[in-house]
């Protein structure tokens, strides 16, 4: 089973701005979303966790698990650009994306999108190989919604997003 969880809460998530590479912390608010995280997934013997190099991601993950974190880089955070740190409500978005003709950096949906799938088909030929029974990966919105089009497909409307879970939640997948 692959264990698919959103960081706990930040301070930036708490008062509603973009939060990508320049992310922060978890807050208190999201330790304790990722402690209570633990109590529900407890009982499950991770064979290995994965999490974005971003702090909130690894903070998370080592929290719920007490296991050693691999981090890997294509589970990084959706690169924001100029738009990273703004008000949501003040960023001009093309969907659910900050506009790359406004703000400067925003990273291509497509090679995010490819990033993400690359380390979801190299860990679906991990699992085979060796046999694994239960991994945790620990992320963000963008790479939790990404991970969930790897098992239902990119929507229509290309919003991946739409299969992401709350801050401090997480949704389970087979390959």
């Amino acid at each position: 089973m692959i264990y698919v969880i959103r960081h706990g809460q930040t301070d930036l998530n708490k008062t509603r701005k973009m939060q990508g590479r320049m992310g922060l912390p978890l807050n208190e608010h999201g330790i304790e979303q990722a402690k209570v995280l633990r109590g529900k997934l407890q009982c499950i013997p991770f064979d290995i966790v994965f999490s974005s190099p971003q702090e909130r991601a690894v903070q998370t993950a080592d929290l719920v698990t007490g296991s050693k974190v691999v981090v890997d880089e294509r589970l990084d955070v959706y690169d924001l650009g100029e738009a990273d740190k703004l008000p949501i409500e003040k960023v001009k978005m093309v969907g659910p994306l900050p506009d790359s003709t406004v703000y400067q950096g925003v990273e291509d949906p497509n090679k995010f999108v490819a990033r993400v799938f690359s380390f979801m088909k190299e860990l679906e030929m991990l699992c085979e190989k060796q046999k694994l029974n239960n991994i945790l990966i620990a992320g963000h919105r963008c790479t939790t919604g990404c991970i969930g089009a790897y098992f239902k497909g990119i929507p229509k409307d290309g919003n991946v997003m739409k299969y992401s879970s709350d801050t401090g939640d997480y949704k389970t997948y087979r390959f």
